[in-house]
């Protein structure tokens, strides 16, 4: 059975088929990464501008790469909404700190 030509057709035709679920598969987890990525680098800007508005801050830069270590975007969501509400930089920079505790 292993020599049969029907065998290896049904076989290279499973092989082929699982190869482009994978590629398909590979290009849906490429898409959402790429979406999430945007997603976080955009509410990083959007919290960067928010604090340079409210305390004519310019080193508010500084606190991009913490920012950039955030993982989770809806942590990154509630500190935009906080840099729109808190009543100083450095309060800010608390919350920042506490890790969303």
């Amino acid at each position: 059975m292993l020599e049969s030509s029907t065998y290896r057709y049904i076989l290279q035709q499973g092989i082929e088929q699982g190869i482009e679920q994978g590629i398909e598969q590979g290009i849906e987890q490429g898409i959402e990464q790429g979406i999430e990525r945007g997603a976080r680098e955009s509410t990083i800007e959007g919290i960067l501008e928010a604090l340079e508005i409210q305390f004519r801050e310019i080193d508010v830069q500084t606190l991009k790469p913490m920012l950039e270590s955030i993982e989770e975007l809806q942590r990154l969501k509630d500190l935009r909404r906080a840099a729109m509400q808190v009543n100083s930089l450095d309060e800010f920079k608390t919350l920042l700190a506490s890790n969303g505790s």
